[in-house]
């Protein structure tokens, strides 16, 4: 691609050199460096890509693009200088694949929790009306039915705007997709085009990197602040900071709730392990999915849906949402549901890592068990991460379970029996008895199952849909759902 081409659209920036050049790829990772490429010189929370501009010049780099200039120009390299060289690296990988989310719709869902049950109910809601989509999400990424692996919540820029170039390819209309705090604090978005946002909720987490929650609730309001005035704004009026998140849009404003006024309101009728019955905008609405939690994403699945295709003339849009709603269910690990017929046991999978996110799925069980049903939870929280929710997760854990087995998550680096010990300090007095400790996760599983008696519902929270355990950097297979069916069988 020609690099004149490729900075057009960038209007802050200092030229040193030519911009009538040829350039081969866009990196910035300096291991990956190939001859003529782009060298993007990222601030990071690890390093700082400006100690390897030398490095990539002697790999075969011609253009630079940094904050702060070296000390010694090459004459055969071109150097641009930009304010914020993140921000310069979307905007190049979008206009490297031909700025792809111009010609699609794209919505991003920001929040603690529920982003990826909204990303994933929204692209099978608009699959099942007969739309092409595209998915970017924790879980995986899919472009008109086609499954590809995920391992970060939102990509890098240069592989984000991949995936929508491919989604253009496959003439999809609409793309749905996390957008984590990290990728807004880190500028991973700048280049994409929303025509829309949605924010689900906002409660503790991440402080190891943003370290206070102002920081955390500005790097989400970011995505709100970047919308245009032809895009909307979709927010959870129930949440205390869900009209702080759009306080500064030009966009669209919407709201669901199910307690305040709202543009979208619903009413739980019922709630049981057979799915919601919901008094859902007006309508007499039943979904697969189940707890309070789960009306919430599905209200703003609804809104959002509305705004996408709620006013055309030719169809009637609020039954056909409806109906395909009605029949869909949760993304995979979340509140992931079986039942083991027999010995009479339920048993829940959920990602829930963050003390709200337990709290809710532990208040969902209490809500259906019947008399008598014990709640047996095996839970733990992931190393090298905020440590101070940790003493938090482990009260609520023996505050609302009968049973509370305290194990490793994903350590990383850490030793999983201080995590543990963290978690301990948290419970109150009168729970202590409640708590088992057994750091070895398929040994606390199989020891959740043995206690079990008839009737009892389990709860492994934590990792949800990931197949792996991450010990000291390496990830060994592991995946709760499969654990617990096979110390079923056994």
């Amino acid at each position: 691609m020609n690099l004149k081409k490729l900075f057009e659209n960038i209007s802050e920036k200092k030229i040193f050199g030519s911009l009538e050049k040829n350039i081969s790829t866009i990196v910035f990772d300096s291991r990956k460096i190939i001859p003529d490429c782009v060298f993007v010189a990222v601030r990071g929370t690890q390093s700082d890509g400006h100690q390897f501009i030398s490095d990539a010049i002697n790999k075969g780099a011609t253009v630079i693009v940094c904050e702060t200039l070296p000390e010694n120009l090459c004459a055969d390299v071109t150097f641009i200088q930009t304010e914020n060289s993140g921000v310069a690296l979307g905007l190049v990988c979008a206009a490297y694949y031909g700025n792809p989310t111009q010609t699609l719709k794209v919505v991003g869902i920001t929040g603690t929790n529920g982003k990826t049950t909204c990303a994933t109910l929204l692209y099978d809601l608009f699959t099942g009306l007969g739309y092409k989509c595209g998915l970017v999400s924790t879980v995986e990424n899919r472009i008109a039915g086609e499954i590809l692996p995920s391992t970060h919540t939102t990509p890098d820029p240069l592989a984000l705007q991949k995936l929508f170039s491919d989604m253009r390819t496959a003439d999809c209309m609409f793309a749905f997709m996390e957008v984590s705090s990290h990728a807004l604090d880190q500028n991973r978005v700048a280049g994409v085009q929303f025509n829309g946002a949605v924010f689900t909720n906002l409660t503790h987490d991440h402080l190891d990197y943003h370290k206070t929650f102002d920081n955390y609730l500005r790097a989400k309001r970011k995505l709100f602040d970047g919308l245009s005035k032809n895009a909307f704004a979709v927010t959870n009026n129930d949440d205390r900071n869900g009209q702080i998140m759009i306080q500064n849009t030009k966009a669209q404003r919407i709201s669901y709730a199910l307690k305040k006024s709202a543009t979208y309101r619903a009413k739980i009728l019922e709630n049981g392990l057979s799915g919601l019955h919901l008094a859902f905008d007006g309508e007499d609405f039943h979904a697969r999915l189940i707890g309070e939690f789960n009306a919430y994403n599905l209200l703003a699945v609804y809104a959002t849906a509305m705004q996408l295709i709620g006013f055309q003339e030719t169809i009637n849009p609020k039954s056909e949402i409806l109906r395909v709603l009605s029949s869909l269910k949760g993304a995979e690990g979340r509140f992931d549901y079986s039942f083991n017929p027999e010995k009479q046991i339920t048993s829940i999978v959920d990602y829930a890592h963050t003390p709200d996110a337990l709290e809710k799925t532990l208040q969902t069980i209490l809500q259906l068990r019947r008399s008598g049903q014990r709640i047996i939870t095996v839970t733990g929280a992931g190393g090298d991460r905020d440590p101070a929710k940790r003493e938090i997760m482990g009260r609520i854990g023996a505050a609302l379970s009968d049973v509370l087995i305290l194990t490793s998550d994903n350590p990383r680096t850490e030793n999983p029996d201080t995590i543990i010990a963290q978690m301990q300090s948290g419970v109150s007095a009168t729970d202590e008895a409640k708590v088992l400790e057994i750091s070895d996760r398929r040994m606390a599983i199989r020891t959740a199952v043995q206690l079990a008696q008839r009737g009892d519902i389990i709860l492994l929270a934590g990792k949800g849909h990931e197949k792996y355990q991450d010990i000291n950097g390496v990830k060994h297979p592991f995946d709760d759902k499969e654990v617990i069916g096979n110390e079923f069988k056994n």
